[in-house]
């Protein structure tokens, strides 16, 4: 689950650069905060990510116990361009790790959260940013 300042924006992100599905939405009065839960609808075994609006709340302190989100995509360069020709932020661009041999990437989600991209082979890739 991520704390977001702005649903639409958060859900915008991850659907329109990333390119995951708006699986449902919930929205919880009494309580004053909604939900919006996205992930990649054509593969139900994988996760999904749990976006939190607390209303009225449009900034979080991330902490130092948050690392990043890490998704599987067959080709890390390939998703570094469909994302930046989406509007996002990439931080790292695709290359092999330091010591390491397996392409990897860095974008940020618009409240600051880090997402790897890991590329993996096409059957070990699941359904994101294709």
């Amino acid at each position: 689950m991520l704390r977001v300042g702005n649903l639409q924006r958060s859900i915008d992100f991850y659907t329109q650069v990333l390119g995951m599905q708006l699986l449902r939405t919930s929205e919880n009065p009494e309580y004053k905060y909604s939900l919006a839960f996205v992930g990649y609808e054509g593969n139900p075994a994988q996760a999904e990510i749990e976006l939190t609006y607390n209303w009225g709340t449009e900034q979080y302190e991330l902490g130092t116990a948050y690392g990043h989100i890490a998704l599987g995509v067959p080709d890390a360069y390939a998703a570094c361009e469909k994302i930046k020709a989406a509007g996002g932020n990439v931080t790292r661009e695709a290359g092999p790790v330091k010591g390491g041999t397996t392409v990897i990437a860095f974008v940020t989600d618009p409240d600051g959260y880090k997402i790897e991209l890991i590329q993996r082979a096409e059957k070990d890739a699941g359904q994101g940013l294709r």
